[in-house]
């Protein structure tokens, strides 16, 4: 693998970077818990980008992508990650857009692809049940065929950022008496539908990141299906490939990595700066090595998908070794920021008022910490990833 970029390339970075730095909200610079941004601030990003032509570079270029080669995808995603930007949401770019103009209809494609590339059209994702989580093909949630519509009912949970969704894609079971893999449809949802309640999931920080989404008799029109009924475990697999593929986050977490080992330059043990010590030394510089190898997998899936295979089994390799590196990193970040990563260290008094203790670094160090522990779960478990690398990979 020849890791050199060509001039070219080296151009190509010196114009993301100019356009990132010229064009990048200034009121998102520096935002680091995304859970509290509003919906105007989720999408400035998005919208800047959808107008300079930016906003889905992993599309084919006839449905608005640019036509990028995977290694300018890579400088891309490493530049953003320099600035640390609020980049599209997964949902609609990597997820159902992918889906829709693979499998969908001319109409289909033409109604919603042109929202989901400018970002003005929010989507959220109705997988995952009470029960039906890791093992997606329990889903219970029915959809009933009722001449020109399908009558929906059942719960979702974990539906994150449902609050500003303008759209959904649901799994239904659409045949209840098929095996369970072969009785579920892919389904649009207009998430202004009657019948549709989200219920906030508030965490334990107060934050409002998941919902659980109620369906009661929800009729949504039958040209919402995409492809075939009772064939939505085929577009939901391709759909999970493809999120499990940008879930590896590689450049985020080299730039993580960068500002780790500047934290542990200014936090002291004994007098010795934490990132001179033997065992701290060695922690970091295994996490790096692991990333540099996923980084090496991650570019050959982008080759691969650059020669037109779509991503594959592969991507269950990205997802494991991917989070597996995000919570590493801040369980380090955690450990090097020590007492000051305490949830008492945010204000003086109960009510939150008043200065932190300690450096600006270590303030959100616990709360990131604890949210990544969601990493491993989210987009099929670990576990389960394990399986499908056994599998379909190593053939046992």
């Amino acid at each position: 693998m020849n890791l050199d970029f060509t001039p070219e390339e080296i151009e190509f970075r010196k114009e993301v970077r100019a356009f990132i730095e010229e064009n990048y909200p200034k009121e998102l610079v520096g935002e680091t818990v995304r859970e509290d941004l509003t919906r105007e601030q989720f999408l400035a990003w998005h919208k800047i980008l959808g107008k300079k032509g930016w906003s889905v570079p992993a599309w084919p270029e006839k449905y608005g992508g640019t036509g990028w080669t995977s290694t300018q995808r890579y400088i891309w995603s490493e530049e953003n990650a320099r600035m640390d930007t609020v980049m599209p949401l997964p949902f609609a770019v990597s997820m159902v857009g992918p889906v829709i103009y693979t499998f969908g209809n001319e109409e289909q494609k033409a109604k919603h692809l042109p929202g989901i590339r400018s970002g003005e059209v929010w989507w959220c994702q109705g997988y995952s049940e009470p029960g039906a989580g890791s093992d997606l093909a329990s889903v219970k949630t029915t959809a009933v065929r009722d001449g020109d519509h399908y009558v929906i009912n059942g719960q979702k949970t974990w539906t994150t950022l449902a609050q500003y969704a303008d759209w959904g894609f649901f799994l239904c079971r659409t045949d209840p008496t098929a095996k369970n893999q072969e009785g579920i449809s892919f389904i649009l949802v207009d998430m202004k539908t009657p019948g549709i309640e989200v219920r906030p999931i508030k965490l334990i920080d107060g934050g409002h990141e998941v919902n659980e989404t109620w369906l009661t008799d929800v009729r949504v029109p039958v040209e919402n299906l995409i492809g075939e009924e009772n064939k939505g475990w085929t577009y939901a697999k391709f759909l999970l490939a493809h999120e499990r593929s940008g879930i590896a986050g590689v450049a985020r977490s080299k730039r993580g990595i960068e500002r780790l080992r500047s934290i542990a330059s200014k936090e002291m043990v004994d007098g010795v700066p934490l990132i001179e010590t033997p065992d701290f030394a060695r922690k970091i510089s295994q996490l790096e090595i692991d990333l540099t190898a996923l980084e090496f997998t991650e570019l050959r899936t982008l080759a691969s998908e650059a020669a037109g295979k779509g991503p594959g089994p592969e991507s269950s390799i990205l997802k494991v070794k991917g989070t597996e590196v995000q919570q590493r990193l801040t369980e380090l970040t955690l450990e090097a920021v020590n007492n000051y990563g305490a949830p008492y260290a945010y204000g003086m008094d109960a009510a939150g008022n008043g200065a932190g203790v300690g450096p600006d670094y270590a303030d959100y160090a616990a709360e990131t910490y604890f949210n990544m522990r969601k990493t491993s779960i989210y987009g099929g478990s670990n576990e389960i990833q394990r399986n499908i690398i056994t599998k379909m990979i190593l053939g046992l």
